[in-house]
């Protein structure tokens, strides 16, 4: 398989419904990432093909892990606490519960051990979502209304930019960032993209500050410098491309995951790996993924 920047490999052939939201756990050296319509929350030691998941009882749209060793979840009713001991799914707080034709998606932790996760529709058609942070405490803030499929989130490596991608806006919007008390402010678009490369879904930030973007329907990993410049363009096998995150012991392989929920059976046969874990070497380092609650 060819790749734009380095040769992409496949880490797992997973074919999952929808692979998304990977983040690599530096102290069990594993990447997790969640199959969001199944539920399924799994760990993957990469090199060996093995992998683990644990069933959350409804659609996760986003897992990471905790200073207390255990999962928190942006999962379809909420925030949750997954013990992965003993697969045991408690509440933290619950998130538009009363309205379920909506679901949590893609989310990520900043530098203070904050968990930031959006809402969307499950059709993904209206502005109806929401962005939510949850703090270390347990409490819950809406943070953004007017949301059609939260998605990718990032952070400046001088804390004072946050990146966020709304999917139909085909665009990178920043805002400026206050690590100390969260705050949000002078929101604007970095960058726009033509309908063409399919729509922005989940995002990472290298060593550099460098953005790496997922584009669903697309079928490529794109890199942009701070100014929002196209840097790198790495081609995937498959056409739904979901999100990325640095990993492995240098943090040098950029694990990759995909979809394959509303292929066509043509298409399946075109893309037999569609929904499968990739890994390319961009010949860059990523940064450390922070852990909810530990600043």
């Amino acid at each position: 398989m060819g790749g734009g920047s380095g040769r992409v490999e496949l880490a797992l052939d997973a074919r999952a419904d929808v692979a998304e939201s990977p983040v690599w756990d530096a102290e069990r050296g594993q990447l997790i990432w969640v199959d969001i319509p199944k539920g399924l929350i799994h760990r993957l030691r990469p090199n060996s093909d093995h992998d683990v998941s644990v069933d959350a009882g409804q659609s996760v749209g986003a897992a990471v892990p905790a200073a207390s060793g255990d999962l928190v979840l942006a999962a379809r009713d909420g925030f949750m606490l997954l013990d992965e001991a003993t697969g045991r799914v408690t509440t933290i707080a619950e998130v538009e519960v009363d309205e379920p034709h909506m679901r949590m998606n893609d989310g990520r932790c900043d530098s203070q051990g904050r968990f930031w996760a959006g809402t969307m529709e499950l059709d993904g058609l209206r502005p109806v979502g929401s962005l939510y942070r949850l703090d270390p405490d347990g409490t819950v803030v809406r943070v953004l209304t007017g949301c059609t499929i939260s998605n990718g989130l990032a952070w400046s490596l001088d804390d004072t930019t946050m990146y966020y991608i709304d999917s139909p806006t085909h665009g990178i919007d920043t805002f400026s960032f206050d690590a100390e008390t969260s705050a949000l402010s002078e929101r604007r678009q970095l960058t726009g993209f033509p309908p063409e490369w399919g729509l922005p879904d989940g995002m990472t930030i290298d060593e550099r500050g460098f953005l790496w973007v997922a584009f669903w329907g697309g079928g490529t990993v794109r890199s942009f410098d701070p100014d929002g410049c196209l840097s790198a363009v790495i081609e995937l096998p498959v056409s739904l491309v979901t999100s990325c995150a640095f990993g492995g012991d240098d943090l040098r392989d950029l694990f990759i995951t995909s979809a394959r929920v509303g292929l066509s059976a043509e298409e399946v046969k075109t893309q037999p790996h569609a929904g499968s874990v990739f890994r390319v070497q961009p010949g860059v380092a990523g940064v450390v993924t922070p852990r909810f609650g530990a600043p």
